[in-house]
């Protein structure tokens, strides 16, 4: 049978999938590309190495599985709330700039008194925020007057790629509203949002649903990709909303958190439900309602999960060692549950999810000298924890009943923070043995797109979790009196 392609343009590299039609894997590689910082708070990539990263990649991933019968179709997933600005000729006019950018903070500003906060999340599911395109559009139109008027196209960094492969500018629902400039229950751009950054409608890209097949591969992208002309491409999607696809997360019984350098908490939602106190983000899921499945998705992050780790081992341990992770758990496994009295705020970029505070700081509560690298390492992993389990409170409030986690990520590799997971939050965790679920996602609307399977059954087949880890309820009671000492010290030391 004919195998699918995923291209995953995430942001530091891009990753390339190559499987059968049973979610086989055949290849896979990567490639990196660097993040430019032109200006103090200024995030920028070049979208032409983006496409020598991507060339390079599918070249890699084609060569390990030689021979291998003609590609069936092409899905992409990307990076969101990105801005690649082209001419009227397609000719790019600037670099990309990219999600962790926050030169517009005066502009989010703007656009929420201008909107007002409570229409605005009615309108996207979303408050705005520094890096979403909507807030990086007013500021162009207000600091680059010589930039502005020769905009022809504004596109997503996965919509770049797939107007590379296809010469056509497309994009689908979860990356567009992820942008603050879409109708996020209508699943169409939102005039009124468009007219707040100065934008036409004819600026954007045409909204397709991600299984959609845009066009099929052209000659030139073609030969530099070292594939065939004329293969299929399909539309795909966000790299959120393909995580859940390819972590076989497709109801609101599920929750998928993700522990990497920081954290998610996703999970999906038959209805545009949103939080009007603006804490969470509520974006379009990879599949539409019309399919059966929940055609919406809500999503509260945390900004540092593992990077406490990574803050710990090379600024506390100083250890310079492949294995580093592992000893430190394999330390924090041996202090109880509590970490003998020590108590860690995660905090060290400030928080999201719930509290939307970019001053709030890391702290280690109840130091004393008994205390040494186990506790440490423990308070660490524990405060990460919480601070998922305060984030998730949000989803909750709004209705959430989540029956199981996934975890996702770093974290999932580590069977203590799994545990510790179990027990704060009261839910028995399945570990995902999937990588790189967002390539997997795009992997399935490529197939949908071929007419293989039906993505949201085949998503939920395809998944593969190792054994779950049950919740000790004697932790979960502790865990639970923690939770008001650790947000009674927030309210102490950060909350307004």
């Amino acid at each position: 049978m004919k195998p699918l392609l995923a291209i995953d343009l995430g942001t530091s590299s891009v990753k390339v999938l190559l499987t059968d039609t049973n979610g086989r894997l055949l290849a896979q590689a990567s490639a990196e590309y660097p993040l430019h910082h032109p200006q103090p708070n200024q995030t920028e990539q070049n979208p032409a190495e983006w496409w020598t990263a991507v060339c390079y990649a599918v070249r890699a991933a084609l060569t390990q599985a030689s021979p291998h019968p003609p590609i069936a179709a092409i899905g992409l997933s990307g990076q969101m709330h990105g801005t690649v600005l082209l001419d009227k000729t397609g000719s790019l006019l600037a670099p990309a700039v990219i999600w962790p950018d926050q030169r517009s903070q005066t502009q989010v500003a703007e656009i929420t008194a201008a909107v007002g906060a409570m229409q605005l999340i009615d309108i996207s599911g979303s408050p705005v925020a520094t890096g979403f395109q909507a807030a990086t559009l007013r500021w162009l139109r207000q600091n680059r007057p010589d930039l502005w008027p020769q905009i022809g196209t504004v596109l997503l960094p996965k919509d770049y790629l797939g107007w590379r492969l296809t010469g056509q500018y497309h994009t689908d629902p979860s990356d567009a509203s992820a942008t603050l400039l879409f109708d996020t229950a209508h699943r169409r751009w939102s005039p009124e949002l468009l007219d707040v950054v100065g934008l036409r409608l004819e600026q954007l890209p045409t909204v397709w649903e991600g299984t959609a097949v845009s066009a099929p591969l052209l000659p030139i992208p073609a030969a530099e990709l070292g594939l065939p002309p004329g293969i299929p491409v399909v539309v795909g999607g966000a790299d959120t909303a393909c995580g859940l696809l390819g972590a076989g997360v497709v109801s609101n019984r599920d929750l998928l958190l993700t522990l990497s350098t920081g954290g998610q908490l996703v999970l999906p939602s038959e209805t545009m439900a949103v939080d009007t106190a603006g804490r969470i983000h509520t974006f379009c899921a990879a599949l539409p309602p019309a399919t059966g499945q929940a055609g919406w998705y809500q999503m509260g992050a945390i900004l540092a999960a593992g990077l406490n780790l990574r803050w710990l081992r090379d600024n506390v341990f100083g250890l310079d060692d492949p294995n580093a992770y592992a000893k430190m758990t394999a330390w924090a496994a041996t202090a109880p549950p509590g970490a003998n009295g020590l108590l860690y705020l995660p905090y060290l970029v400030g928080e999201r999810t719930p509290h939307m505070n970019p001053q709030a700081r890391g702290m280690f509560l109840g130091l004393a000298a008994q205390h040494a690298r186990a506790e440490l390492v423990r308070a660490v992993l524990e405060g990460v924890a919480l601070a998922c389990f305060d984030a998730f409170a949000v989803l909750a409030e709004l209705g959430a009943a989540p029956q199981r986690i996934v975890l996702a990520g770093g974290g999932a590799s580590s069977p203590l923070w799994c545990q510790i997971i179990a027990d704060v939050f009261g839910l028995p965790v399945e570990p995902l043995a999937v990588e790189n679920q967002s390539a997997m996602g795009a992997i399935l609307l490529a197939g949908g797109g071929a007419g293989l399977f039906d993505v949201g059954k085949t998503a939920v087949s395809w998944a593969s979790t190792r054994p779950a880890i049950q919740p000790n309820p004697a932790n979960h009671a502790l865990y639970q009196s923690l939770l008001a000492v650790f947000r009674g010290a927030y309210e102490k030391y950060w909350g307004e």
